[in-house]
């Protein structure tokens, strides 16, 4: 038995220019969404199908030590944080804190997937980033971390860390309700200050990204090229505070750094890939929304 062809949609002759224009939008749309269903969504729905065969792996070996839960926020944490490119310790320790009875543990889960996590966005941004606008960010945090590390090792954590996280919502909710604002006049002094307080806040807070990130909107850039900047300049003040850590430590009684946090790998690469392709879907606008957003929540982490 022979079958027809399918044949395009047929209009109405007597239909309006504005029903035909509608319909067409409608076919467009449909068939989008059709292709995104095959080339994007399909496979990173194979995606988180495999992480959870991966954690019935993992509840079938049981390995000590090793939360479901944390695979789990662990995860969410990757996804949201990764579509800005940022915050995803202080999301992630909000619940991880509260999921594992050892801050130390959560810290040290935290850094593994943190670098791998900035790593995997900045292989993605590669083609974005210009390591000649980054240079002055890096001499000022080459300044600023050994003091903020000095703060993390000498002093009480809680004060500086209230007053970062105020200042974060504060800056954060004033921008989400006005029009961004651009500095015309720009200086490579004032990338290298803002990489200075963001070495400052890498040491002390583990989290240097806010302030370059905020001075990166400040300068006008689209979203690619704001990420080629901060993207990079997290990962390397991560791995050098990390380094600067591990050389403060060496001669002492303390306990090792533990790397049984690769086993949460997975769901941290998984989830930052996911992030990405909803980073690709956004305009600048809607990006800087979703900058400030974060920043909020990083802020409230740090007040609560």
């Amino acid at each position: 038995m022979l079958h027809k062809a399918a044949s395009p949609p047929v209009y109405s002759a007597a239909s309006s220019p504005l029903v035909l224009a509608r319909q067409a939008r409608v076919d467009a749309v449909r068939d989008w969404l059709s292709a995104s269903l095959q080339n994007r969504i399909a496979p990173y729905g194979a995606g988180v199908m495999a992480l959870m065969a991966y954690a019935g792996l993992l509840m079938l070996l049981s390995p000590a030590g090793v939360s479901l839960a944390a695979l789990a926020a662990i995860f969410a944490a990757a996804l949201t944080s990764s579509i800005a490119g940022f915050a995803f310790s202080a999301i992630c320790g909000a619940m991880l804190f509260h999921l594992i009875d050892d801050p130390v543990r959560v810290v040290e889960i935290m850094m593994i997937c943190s670098i791998a996590g900035q790593a995997l966005m900045v292989w993605s941004l590669r083609h974005d980033i210009s390591w000649r606008a980054l240079a002055p960010f890096l001499v000022g945090a080459a300044v600023g971390l050994p003091p903020g590390v000095y703060v993390l090792l000498h002093s009480r954590p809680v004060l500086y860390m209230h007053v970062i996280g105020g200042l974060l919502v504060a800056y954060a909710a004033f921008m989400i309700f006005r029009r961004p604002i651009v500095v015309r006049r720009q200086h490579p002094l004032f990338d290298g200050f803002a990489g200075f307080l963001g070495g400052i806040t890498g040491g002390a807070a583990a989290f240097p990204g806010a302030f370059v990130t905020i001075w990166c909107g400040f300068k006008g850039f689209s979203k690619e090229r704001q990420r080629g900047v901060y993207q990079p300049f997290i990962l390397i003040v991560q791995v050098a505070g990390l380094a600067l850590l591990a050389a403060a430590s060496l001669g002492g009684e303390g306990r090792h750094f533990d790397l049984g946090g690769i086993v949460y790998l997975p769901a941290m690469l998984l989830g930052s890939a996911c992030g990405m392709a909803c980073f690709k879907w956004l305009n600048d606008r809607q990006f800087a929304l979703s900058v400030n957003l974060l920043l909020i929540v990083s802020g409230l982490s740090f007040l609560l």
